[in-house]
């Protein structure tokens, strides 16, 4: 038998150990947390904040960063979709993105003198 299941178990443990000391250490720093205003809108405050207008009534940049990283994922995770949903075969990419699911390559000589002739 080999150490490396051992190995790679107690290398896990370890890590576990470190980060729940990391967490619970830190957890007792954290201030009271403090809620917003009753009459103060967030969604209002990143609006401004998008537009860098001055009116709003809490500092919002917090939740513009959180906004547009979100933004940014959701964009690269649909882009990612579109990508994956082609699929080769026989070297012609198929997209799911045309019309009817033709194939995207051009035709062989053979089809060509097919097509030429006037029959189907």
């Amino acid at each position: 038998m080999t150490d490396e299941p051992r190995g790679a178990g107690l290398a896990a443990v370890g890590l576990f150990a470190v980060l729940a000391a990391v967490i619970l250490g830190a957890a007792g720093s954290f201030p009271q947390p403090a809620g917003f205003p009753a009459d103060a809108s967030v969604i209002h405050n990143i609006g401004y904040a998008l537009f860098d207008i001055d009116l709003g009534q809490i500092a919002s940049e917090g939740f513009l960063a959180a906004f547009l990283i979100i933004a940014l994922t959701l964009d690269v995770a649909l882009d990612s979709a579109i990508y994956l949903a082609k699929r080769e075969d026989d070297g012609a990419i198929v997209s799911a993105l045309t019309d009817g699911g033709e194939v995207l390559t051009e035709p062989t000589d053979a089809e060509r003198e097919v097509s030429t002739d006037g029959s189907d």
